[in-house]
């Protein structure tokens, strides 16, 4: 925004070369007055806005809500993100009040919205905690797949919040099911938290990643507060019965799992993982074209990620070595490429890749190129011969450094590959 600006600076000649040192800025029809004070301090002051009304209330939102500098500071997708994102804060928190209140008919208090906080804060501390711990261990996999663990962090909180409404129709079953409820929510509330900041590194474009944080941080909140309201005024009418609930609370998950899914569609991660690298050889490949981040958003598969890629080479990541290659196989593909830090090897219906400790984004698609090319070579022969492994590996050689530059120009992150709980080796 402000730095978009053109401005029209004007000295104040009035004041004497020893007084303060003032000037106008005159930008997008609002006049400021800047003045340096003798103690140093800057002041400014708006003298004249011949801004709209209107006009002051969207700059406004846009300053509270925004990053600085939007829509350039920012990647492509992030408006329908935040859109998105917005509509889900408000099926959340709504959700979440209808039940609380459910929880608190179950154990046989006065069904009414103001007493859900009492009885939220007591059952967080019990199973919500061991749900958090046993999903603290799954990192590794939410740095390969942060979309895909972002999404299934909200149907882990609907299902958590469904057991909550239907608490009443069993309240013999009282503890059982908040406590799974919450334990259900606890592993939300790590995956959701997890998978946060990758998400945000992927629209920062010119290192506000805090700016980023912040303002949708500020969104959050604003929406929850929106969807509590909601969540209470359904509470007190059309849901003040079970029956109500049974009907509101599956239409909000619905629209709360789908702004998700839609979130996560909008979201350019911009990290090589088993999927996108797939997605980039494959295209490649096929017609010499590299996609951006933005251009592969839409076309990830968020349920089943690890699915095969057939123009990619049928690649599979993370095997272990001793199931994915036999001993002597091993020692072959080591002497074929001794410098290289992958091992292939072709088996029924895929081809197995494994990588060493220290294996970088750049490592894995040369790997991924030579079994791409291979497979492209080949024929119906179900073995490549180690020729046809040696041509492969020249082509991957002669297309690799311009290759790698242009991913690197589009905006990926070549120096590292995010495997997941991938098998990795020592040699």
């Amino acid at each position: 925004m402000d730095f978009l600006n053109k401005f029209n600076v004007r000295k104040d000649t009035e004041k004497s070369p020893s007084g303060p040192v003032s000037w106008i800025e005159i930008s997008e029809s609002v006049s400021r007055r800047c003045q340096f004070q003798p103690d140093g301090q800057l002041s400014v002051k708006i003298i004249d806005d011949s801004r709209p009304a209107i006009q002051r209330v969207v700059d406004s939102f846009l300053n509270t809500f925004f990053p600085s500098g939007y829509p350039y500071s920012v990647n492509e997708g992030y408006l329908r993100y935040t859109q998105f994102r917005a509509l889900q804060h408000v099926t959340s928190a709504a959700l979440s009040v209808l039940s609380t209140q459910s929880l608190l008919f179950a154990a046989g208090l006065r069904p009414t919205a103001a007493q859900a906080t009492v009885v939220s804060w007591v059952l967080k501390d019990g199973m919500q905690h061991v749900g958090k711990l046993i999903c603290s261990n799954l990192g590794t996999r939410m740095d390969s797949e942060p979309k895909r663990w972002r999404v299934i962090a909200d149907v882990l909180y609907d299902f958590g919040a469904g057991l909550e409404v239907i608490s009443p129709l069993c309240p013999h079953l009282f503890l059982q099911m908040a406590g799974l409820g919450n334990f259900a929510k606890g592993m939300a509330v790590v995956a959701a938290r997890a998978t946060r900041l990758p998400i945000y590194s992927s629209f920062a474009k010119e290192g506000n990643l805090s700016d980023l944080f912040a303002k949708g941080e500020a969104i959050s909140t604003l929406f929850n507060v929106v969807g509590i309201g909601a969540g209470l005024q359904l509470a007190s009418t059309i849901c003040s019965s079970i029956q109500g609930k049974l009907v509101a609370a599956p239409l909000l998950s619905i629209v709360h799992v789908y702004c998700v899914v839609e979130q996560m569609r909008a979201t350019p991660i911009n990290t090589l993982n088993p999927q996108r690298t797939a997605m980039i050889v494959a295209d490649f490949v096929k017609s010499g074209r590299i996609p951006s981040p933005a251009d592969l958003r839409y076309h990830e598969d968020l349920v089943f990620p690890g699915r095969l890629i057939e123009d990619a080479g049928s690649v599979k990541v993370g095997r272990a070595l001793h199931e994915a290659i036999k001993p002597s196989k091993l020692v072959e593909m080591k002497q074929m490429f001794p410098e290289e830090k992958f091992v292939l090897n072709q088996s029924h219906k895929w081809v197995d890749m494994v990588l060493e400790h220290d294996a970088s984004g750049e490592d894995a698609l040369r790997g991924w190129l030579v079994a791409a090319y291979t497979a492209n070579i080949k024929g119906p022969s179900h073995e490549p011969t180690a020729s046809v492994l040696l041509e492969a590996y020249e082509k991957m050689n002669d297309v690799f450094t311009p290759f790698v530059s242009e991913l690197q120009a589009k905006g990926w992150h070549t120096d590292r590959f995010l495997d997941g709980v991938g098998s990795r080796f020592a040699w």
